[in-house]
C-alpha cells in the first residue's frame, strides 16, 4: 500500500476545506439545518457545480468525475471537519452507488447525471432502521432485516393493472409500507427501496426505485414523507410511507428471481465497505476539527494565572485523543484503499473495524471537548455540541461499534468451529495495523 497521496487527492482535500472555512462555520451549520430542507441548498449548488462533489465517484460516462472510494472519502473527511449537513451521504454513498451498480444502462442514463449534476438526491431506504444489517456491516444482509417476508417493513407486489403477465423493467410494481430514519428522505427526488417480493412463502430482498417527485414537483400518488426530529440536526432524516406507490425493479433480472436476489446483496456489501470507509472518515475529519478547537482553547483559557493547557493534566488528555484520531485516520483510509481494490484478495471487515475504531475516537473527543471547555461547552451556542451530536447518532445509525467489530470477527471465521486461529486474525487486522503504522 502506498500512503502518499496523489497532487489530484491532494487538491480535492485542499479546495474543499478553502469553501467550507468560507461558507459552513458553526453558525452557518445553525441556520441551514433549520431550513425546510435541512441544508443548504445554494451552497450544495455550489459545490456540485464547482467540485462536483456528488459525482465524484461515478463514472464520467454518466457526469462524474470517475473517481474512486478515496477520493470520496477524503471529501467525507473534509465535510466532517466542517460537521456539513448535506444529501452527500444518503446520494453519493448510498443510493448512487446501488443504481450504477444495478441499474442497467437505461435507468443509469436516466438516475445518475442529474445525481452527479446536484440537480437531484437520492435516499436508500431501508425499512425497520436497519441500515446496518442491510449492509453487512453488523450482520449477515440475507434479507432478514427487511422483515422475512412477515407483516412489517415494505412489501413488493405486482399489480395486474398495470399490463398483467410476468414482471418487467418499466412498470407494474406497487410498494406498500414504511421505513423510519430514513437518510435524506424527506427531500430526495429519488428513493431506492429495499422491499419483500414474493409473499413469505417465496419472500426475497430486492431494490426498486421511486419517484418522488413527479414532472409539476408534486409528491408521488401514496407517498408521504415526514422529516423526524432528531438529535444531530445536521443528519436530517425521514419517515417514509408508501401506500401503493409505483415503483420500478433495480436490476437487470426484471422478473426479481433468485439471480436478482444474490445481486442485490452483493451490491449492498460492496456498498456497505465503501459507506463504511466514507462515514469512518467523516467521523475521523469531526473528531480532528474538534480536537483542534480544543487545544486552541486551553492554550487560551487561564486557571491560577496560566494557560490550562500548560497543566500535564490536560496534555496527558489531549495527547491520548491525537493518538486516537490519527489511528482513526489510518484506519479509515485503509478502508477506502480496500473498498477500491487496493488488495487482490477483498476484506470485508476493514470497513466495518474502521468505522468502529472512528466512531470511539470522536465519541472520546467529544466528550473531552465539552469537558475542556468548562460551563461554555455545555451551551447550545457552543460548537461543541455539534461534534458530540454527531458522535452519538451516528453509532445509533450504524453501529453499537461492539457490532460492527463483532460482524467483522464473524467474517474473518474467529467464531468458526474449529477455526479462529491466529492465521485469521492476522488476516483481517494484519493490513490494517500496518498500514496504520505506515502512515
Amino acid at each position: 500500500m502506498d500512503a502518499a497521496f496523489t497532487e489530484e487527492q491532494d487538491e480535492i482535500r485542499r479546495t474543499l476545506r478553502a469553501l467550507l472555512d468560507k461558507r459552513c462555520g458553526p453558525d452557518e451549520v445553525r441556520a441551514a439545518v433549520r431550513t425546510p430542507a435541512g441544508y443548504d441548498e445554494a451552497l450544495w449548488r455550489q459545490l456540485a457545480e464547482q467540485l462536483g462533489l456528488p459525482g465524484l465517484a461515478l463514472p464520467a460516462a454518466y457526469g462524474g468525475a470517475g473517481c474512486g472510494p478515496t477520493e470520496l472519502a477524503l471529501a467525507c473527511e473534509e465535510t466532517g471537519r466542517a460537521v456539513l449537513p448535506a444529501p452527500l451521504i444518503g446520494t453519493a454513498v448510498l443510493a448512487a452507488p446501488l443504481i450504477l451498480a444495478l441499474g442497467g444502462e437505461r435507468r443509469r442514463a436516466e438516475l445518475l447525471p442529474a445525481l452527479a449534476a446536484g440537480q437531484s438526491s437520492a435516499a436508500l431506504v431501508v425499512p425497520g432502521g436497519q441500515l446496518g444489517a442491510a449492509l453487512a456491516l453488523t450482520g449477515p444482509n440475507d434479507g432478514d432485516w427487511a422483515g422475512g417476508g412477515r407483516a412489517g417493513g415494505i412489501q413488493a407486489r405486482w399489480s395486474q393493472e398495470h399490463g398483467g403477465g410476468e414482471p418487467r423493467a418499466g412498470g407494474g410494481w406497487r410498494l406498500y409500507g414504511e421505513a423510519e430514519q430514513v437518510l435524506g428522505g424527506h427531500t430526495a427526488d429519488v428513493l431506492v427501496v429495499a422491499a419483500h417480493a414474493g409473499g413469505f412463502a417465496r419472500s426475497r430482498t430486492l431494490l426498486f426505485t421511486v419517484r418522488a417527485k413527479g414532472p409539476d414537483g408534486a409528491e408521488a400518488p401514496g407517498l408521504l414523507r415526514t422529516r423526524q426530529t432528531a438529535m444531530d440536526e445536521t443528519r436530517p432524516q425521514a419517515r417514509i410511507e408508501l401506500r401503493d406507490v409505483d415503483a420500478e425493479l433495480l436490476g437487470e433480472d426484471s422478473s426479481g428471481g433468485d439471480g436478482a436476489t444474490d445481486a442485490v446483496a452483493a451490491a449492498l456489501a460492496a456498498t456497505g465497505a465503501t459507506a463504511a470507509a466514507c462515514l469512518a472518515a467523516e467521523a475521523v475529519g469531526a473528531a480532528d476539527a474538534a480536537l483542534s478547537r480544543t487545544v486552541g482553547y486551553v492554550k487560551e483559557r487561564t486557571q491560577f494565572g496560566r494557560p490550562i493547557g500548560s497543566f500535564q493534566a490536560v496534555q496527558h488528555r489531549l495527547a491520548d485523543l491525537y493518538v486516537a484520531v490519527q489511528a482513526a485516520r489510518s484506519a479509515a483510509y485503509y478502508a477506502a484503499w480496500a473498498a477500491g481494490g487496493g488488495r487482490a484478495v477483498p476484506e470485508p471487515g476493514a470497513g466495518a473495524l474502521a468505522l468502529a475504531q472512528a466512531l470511539e475516537a470522536l465519541r472520546a473527543v467529544a466528550a473531552e471537548a465539552v469537558q475542556l471547555h468548562g460551563g461554555i461547552g455545555f451551551t447550545w451556542e457552543h460548537a461543541a455540541h455539534l461534534y458530540f451530536k454527531r458522535a452519538a447518532c451516528d453509532e445509533l445509525l450504524l453501529g453499537p461499534v461492539h457490532r460492527l467489530r463483532a460482524r467483522a470477527a464473524e467474517q474473518a471465521g474467529l467464531f468458526a468451529s474449529g477455526g479462529g486461529d491466529g492465521a485469521d486474525v492476522g488476516a483481517l487486522v494484519g493490513p490494517a495495523v500496518h498500514a496504520a503504522v505506515g502512515a
